[in-house]
C-alpha cells in the first residue's frame, strides 16, 4: 500500500479515473469490485495499490525503469552543467563525477 503520509504525495493520486477506453473501464471495474469504495469512484491511488498487490512484477518493472532513467538524467545534467561552467569560466575545473570521462 502507498504510504503517502511519509513520502509526500501527488494530487494526481486522488483523481478519479475516467473510463474513456476499454482498458481503463476494465481496470476501474475490477478495482471498484475489489475495493468497493463508498462513493463508487476509483482513484489513481486505488488503481496503483491494486495493481501493485495483484501484479507486482509489472509495477516493479515500471519503477525500476523510471529510477534508471532518472539516475541517467541526473548524470547527464551534471555533465552538461560542467561543460557550461567550463565554457563560462574559460577553464576546466575538476568534477569528481566526471574525472573518469575524457
Amino acid at each position: 500500500m502507498l504510504d503517502t503520509d511519509t513520502v509526500g504525495s501527488s494530487p494526481v493520486l486522488d483523481e478519479v479515473v475516467a473510463t474513456d477506453n476499454d482498458l481503463k473501464s476494465f481496470i476501474v471495474n475490477h478495482v471498484g469490485k475489489k475495493l468497493n469504495p463508498k462513493d463508487s469512484n476509483v482513484t489513481i491511488k486505488m488503481v496503483i495499490e491494486t495493481v501493485a498487490d495483484e501484479f507486482p512484477e509489472f509495477v516493479m518493472t515500471l519503477a525500476e525503469e523510471n529510477w534508471v532513467r532518472g539516475y541517467q538524467q541526473g548524470l547527464d545534467d551534471v555533465h552538461v552543467g560542467k561543460k557550461l561552467m567550463e565554457k563560462e569560466s574559460g577553464s576546466k575545473k575538476s568534477c569528481k563525477l566526471c574525472e573518469g570521462e575524457k
